[in-house]
């Protein structure tokens, strides 16, 4: 087949939904499909590829109320792309194909719905795109069980997305005296960060000594840098996780790519979506999610005190983890399709 795959920004920039369309993308080339990625311009390259995906980049400008005419000019200059797909797939951005859907109604075309707008609540214009997208699609995945709630999406299919950690021997080379955290994701409100950082002035507090870096980036780096070494974000944050002992994260990739380093993981939430978001998981038990830096503190001093509580943890959730491959999820999607 030759699937194409809508998507605002791809590699290499670094974030979720860019991951999870590489890396379903490389499961599709490997079973002998053709992969064609068409995504914004965020440097300089029109075109390249990757892992044999082929990628093409569509220059947008800054003028944002510009911006969808110019995809959708675009796409028009390049219809072959649209004309040759088997499968025509988005994340998120159904609205790029919307005028086209109804000139090739018979073209199978499907969406990915990721994440939130990081507004809450949500808006209305949000919920009303997401409806408009599911109603002219074939049919959906959620990333993630909050979606229907929230946006009152019909999910087809729910994932979490996978893991591409491999199973090492975990060596910790840290100063047995401190404990190590980590924190990824962005530096902003809305992912967690000021909860984060009141709990570790408790924990300073109360003489737990640690030490603590962030890979990520945001509007409150400063504010972070304050506790430790900010790294901005990388592109292989695996290896990065093997020294650490505690990671703070609240976004699913993260939070999987920990289990399967064998890391405790803590998230936390600022709002009843963000809430759901975590608790409405099959690993919630695993992440300890709370709205609360002393309960946040508590528990990290409780699981530390209480090895056996800890290791049951760490051990149940590789456990799950370890059948979160991405080939796993590249099967949803096939059953979508065919």
């Amino acid at each position: 087949m030759i699937i194409l795959f809508l998507t605002r920004l791809f590699y290499p920039h670094i974030g979720g939904v860019e991951k999870h369309v590489m890396e379903i993308s490389k499961q599709l080339v490997a079973d002998g499909h053709t992969v064609i990625v068409v995504t914004e311009n965020t440097g300089t390259v029109e075109y390249e590829e990757k892992n044999r995906i082929k990628i093409y980049r569509i220059r947008t400008g800054k003028n944002y109320k510009s911006k969808k005419f110019q995809i959708w000019l675009w796409l028009l200059k390049h219809k072959k792309f649209l004309e040759q797909a088997d499968i025509i797939h988005c994340h998120d951005v159904f609205f790029w194909y919307l005028p086209f859907r109804f000139l090739y109604l018979k073209k199978p075309a499907y969406i990915t719905f990721h994440g939130y707008e990081t507004v809450f609540p949500p808006t209305q214009k949000a919920k009303w795109i997401r409806k408009l997208s599911e109603k002219f699609s074939w049919g959906n995945i959620c990333v993630g069980e909050y979606i229907s709630k929230w946006y009152g999406t019909k999910a087809d299919y729910i994932t979490y997305g996978g893991t591409t950690s491999q199973k090492l021997e975990i060596k910790n080379q840290n100063d047995k005296s401190k404990i190590k955290l980590l924190f990824l994701g962005r530096l902003e409100s809305d992912n967690g960060i000021p909860i984060y950082l009141q709990a570790l002035d408790i924990l300073k507090k109360k003489d737990i000594l640690f030490m603590f870096e962030a890979y990520g980036d945001g509007s409150l780096k400063k504010v972070v840098e304050q506790y430790g070494k900010v790294h901005g974000f990388i592109e292989n944050i695996s290896d990065k996780l093997e020294s650490a002992d505690i990671i703070f994260a609240s976004s699913y990739l993260s939070i999987l790519e920990s289990f399967a380093k064998k890391k405790l993981v803590f998230s936390v939430f600022d709002n009843p979506l963000k809430k759901d978001y975590l608790i409405r998981t099959p690993f919630a038990k695993w992440i300890h999610p709370t709205n609360s830096p002393e309960k946040l503190a508590n528990t990290i001093i409780g699981l530390l005190k209480n090895k056996k509580e800890y290791n049951n943890s760490i051990e149940e959730s590789f456990a799950w983890v370890e059948k979160q491959t991405w080939k796993n999820v590249v099967k949803a999607y096939y059953k979508l399709w065919l």
